[in-house]
C-alpha cells in the first residue's frame, strides 16, 4: 500500500495524472451533454419530418376524397340521373351507364359507382346486388341518409350485399356515400355509393420509410384498419392512445419499444399513424454521434500525447543522462550531453563529458602507443632482405651474364635488379604508380621466364592515373598471391589483368586472374582475415592465424596510413578465378 500513495509516484506519473483528469473528463462531460441535447433536437426533427410526411400522405388521400365528393356532386346534378331518383320504376338506363362509365375512366381510382334511389332501385356501371332485399336497408345507405347530403368515408365495405364484376374484395375497396338531397323539401332522393380503389392509398404510403422497418397506416376514426402493410407489427391499434388531431406516443410491442406519430384528416377523419422503433437513431443522430466519439478520442489522443510530452520534458534530462551512462557504460564513448543547463543536471552533464574526453584521450594514447610498435614490425618484416647487397650483387651477376653471352640470364637479372631497386626507392613509403607498375612488370617478366606458356598479364593503366602516388610494394604481393595460388594451379595456360580507374576521388585498382578461384570456405577464412581491425590493440595474437599474409600486409599498410576506408575487396569462384579491388585515394603530391 506504500508504493500506492501519491507521494511515492515519480513526477511523470503525477504531472500525466493531472493533465488527463483535466482534458479528458471534461472531453467526455462536454461530448456527453453535446450528445444527448443533438438526441432530443434531432428527435424532435425526426417527429416533425414524420408529421410532415403523414401531412402529405392525408393531402393525397383527401385529394381522392375530395375528387370522390365532385363525382358525387357531378352524378347528382345529372338530368338523367334526376329523373331517376324521381321515377318508380326503372326504364332503359343505357345512357346513364355509358355516363358512370364515363366516370370511371376518368377517374381510374374509382373502382365503381352505384346510384340507389329512394325505391331501392339501383343503376352502376360495374356494381350489381347479389340479394333481393332492398338497398335501402344497408348500413351504408342508412348511413348517408342520417348525414342528409353530408360527403362520408366509410371504409371497407364489410358485409354489403353489393358485389362488383370485377370481383374486388373487401380489403380491396374503401367506399365514400352522400345522399342526394331534395334542396326543397330536403327530402332523401337517393344515395350515390363510391368504391376506391384501395392501392391508390397503398401506393401513395407504400413507399414511405421510417428508419429501418417504419412504415405508415392508416385508420378510420373507429380505429378499424383502412390501410396497413404486410410487415406491421400492430395485431390492433391502440385507439385510447390517439387524442385531439396529431400527438406522439409509445408503447411496448413483442418487448421492443416503438413509437407512434399521427395526424387525422379533418375531411376524410381518417388517421394516418407513423409506427417506428423508438431506439433506432436516424442517420443524422449516428453522425453526430461519430463526430462527438471522433472528438473526444481526438481530445484524449491529444491529452495524452500533451501530458506525457510535459511530463517527460520534466523528467527527460535525467533520463537522456542516464541513457548516456549506460551507452558509455558498454562501451560507447563518443555520447555527450549537449544540452544546455545550468542547474544540478547541466553540472552533472558536463562532468560526464569532462571524464569521457579524459578516458578517450587516454585510450587514443595506447592507441598510438600500439600502431607505432605495429609500423615498426611492418618495417622490420620488410627489412629481412638487405636490399643494399641483393641489388649490388644482381648488377655483378648481370655484368658477368652479359661478358659471357647469357643475354636471357642477363635479362631476368636485370628485371630482378629493377625489382629491388624499385622495392628499395631510398627508403620512400610512397611511390608513383608508374614505378610500382614497372615493379610488377619486372616481378612478372620474371615469372614469366620461369613459367613459359603458363602466364600472359595485360596492364590497363591510363596515364593520367601513373602520375599519382601511390603505397610502395601495394601490388606485388597480390600479383604473386595470384599466380602461386590461381595460375600455377590450373591447366594450360593463366592470365592476370591489371586495370586501374578512378571515380569521385578515389583510385580503384583491379588485378584480375583467370586461375583456380577459392572454394566458399578458403574466401570466407581470407576475408575474416583482412576484417582485423589494424587501428587497434589486439591484432597482435590474430595475425599467427591469418591466411593470405602478403594480402593482409597490404591491407594493414592501406588502413593503418589512409584510414578503414581504404582496402582489399575480394571476389572468387571457384573454377574461374578471383578478383581483388584495391582502394586507394588519389595523392597527387607528397606533403
Amino acid at each position: 500500500m506504500k508504493h500506492w500513495r501519491i507521494s511515492h509516484w515519480p513526477i511523470r506519473y503525477k504531472f500525466v495524472s493531472l493533465l488527463l483528469a483535466s482534458m479528458i473528463v471534461p472531453a467526455f462531460g462536454l461530448g456527453s451533454l453535446v450528445g444527448w441535447a443533438v438526441d432530443r433536437i434531432v428527435e424532435r426533427q425526426v417527429n416533425e419530418n414524420t408529421l410532415q410526411l403523414i401531412g402529405q400522405v392525408n393531402q393525397t388521400l383527401e385529394f381522392y376524397a375530395n375528387n370522390m365528393q365532385n363525382v358525387t356532386y357531378l352524378i347528382a346534378f345529372n338530368p338523367q340521373v334526376r329523373s331517376f331518383l324521381n321515377r318508380a320504376t326503372p326504364r332503359d338506363d343505357y345512357e346513364m351507364r355509358q355516363f358512370l362509365q364515363g366516370i370511371t375512366t376518368l377517374y381510374p381510382e374509382i373502382a365503381g359507382v352505384l346510384v340507389v334511389n329512394e325505391y331501392g332501385d339501383y343503376i352502376s356501371n360495374e356494381m350489381y346486388t347479389r340479394s333481393s332485399d332492398p338497398l335501402t336497408e344497408e348500413t351504408w345507405y342508412r348511413e348517408a341518409v342520417k348525414n342528409k347530403g353530408i360527403f362520408t368515408m366509410i371504409g371497407h365495405p364489410v358485409g354489403r350485399h353489393v358485389i362488383s364484376h370485377a370481383h374486388y374484395t373487401s380489403e380491396e375497396v374503401v367506399s365514400a356515400v352522400r345522399a342526394i338531397v331534395d334542396p326543397e323539401t330536403q327530402k332523401v332522393r337517393g344515395v350515390v355509393l363510391i368504391d376506391l380503389k384501395l392501392r391508390v392509398i397503398a401506393e401513395t404510403v407504400k413507399n414511405i420509410h421510417l428508419g429501418k422497418w417504419g412504415y405508415l397506416m392508416v385508420v378510420d376514426e373507429k380505429g378499424k384498419s383502412i390501410y396497413t402493410p404486410s410487415r406491421s407489427v400492430l395485431t390492433a391499434v391502440p385507439l385510447h392512445r390517439i387524442k385531439g388531431d396529431s400527438g406522439t406516443f409509445s408503447q411496448n410491442i413483442h418487448g421492443q419499444h416503438v413509437q407512434f406519430i399521427y395526424q387525422r384528416s379533418p375531411f376524410t377523419h381518417w388517421t394516418t399513424i407513423g409506427v417506428f422503433p423508438s431506439d433506432e437513431s436516424a442517420l443524422e443522430v449516428k453522425e453526430t454521434h461519430f463526430y462527438i466519439i471522433s472528438f473526444i478520442f481526438f481530445v484524449c489522443f491529444i491529452a495524452i500525447g500533451a501530458s506525457y510530452y510535459f511530463s517527460f520534458s520534466l523528467s527527460r534530462p535525467i533520463s537522456r543522462l542516464t541513457m548516456l551512462m549506460k551507452k558509455a557504460q558498454a562501451g560507447d564513448l563518443t555520447v555527450r550531453y549537449d544540452e544546455e543547463r545550468m542547474d544540478e543536471i547541466g553540472m552533472l552533464g558536463r562532468s560526464f563529458n569532462h571524464m569521457l574526453d579524459q578516458i578517450q584521450r587516454f585510450i587514443a594514447l595506447a592507441e598510438w602507443q600500439e600502431r607505432q610498435r605495429w609500423e615498426a614490425e611492418l618495417r622490420e618484416l620488410q627489412a629481412q632482405i638487405k636490399p643494399h647487397f641483393l641489388y649490388n650483387t644482381l648488377d655483378t651477376i648481370q655484368w658477368m651474364a652479359r661478358k659471357k653471352g647469357a643475354d636471357d640470364v642477363a635479362e631476368v637479372v636485370g628485371a630482378l635488379a629493377k625489382l629491388f631497386r624499385i622495392g628499395l626507392s631510398k627508403g620512400k613509403e610512397m611511390i608513383l604508380l608508374a614505378e610500382e607498375i614497372e615493379h610488377v612488370k619486372s616481378y612478372l617478366h620474371i615469372q614469366e621466364v620461369r613459367y613459359k606458356d603458363k602466364l600472359h598479364y595485360t596492364f590497363d593503366i591510363p596515364e593520367d592515373l601513373q602520375k599519382f602516388y601511390v603505397l610502395k610494394l601495394l601490388l606485388q604481393p597480390i600479383v604473386e598471391n595470384a599466380l602461386y595460388h590461381g595460375i600455377k594451379q590450373r591447366r594450360g595456360l593463366g592470365h592476370i589483368w591489371i586495370q586501374a580507374r578512378e571515380h569521385e576521388g578515389v583510385m580503384y585498382i583491379c588485378v584480375k586472374d583467370d586461375g583456380v578461384g577459392m572454394t566458399t570456405e578458403q574466401l570466407k577464412d581470407l576475408r575474416e582475415s583482412l576484417d582485423i581491425d589494424f587501428t587497434s590493440g589486439d591484432q597482435e595474437g590474430r595475425m599467427k592465424k591469418v591466411k593470405g599474409y602478403g594480402m593482409v600486409n597490404v591491407q594493414a599498410r592501406l588502413q593503418l596510413t589512409f584510414g578503414p576506408s581504404y582496402r582489399l575487396h575480394i571476389d572468387s569462384e571457384e573454377g574461374k578465378g578471383t578478383v581483388v579491388t584495391i582502394v586507394h585515394p588519389i595523392i597527387p603530391y607528397l606533403p
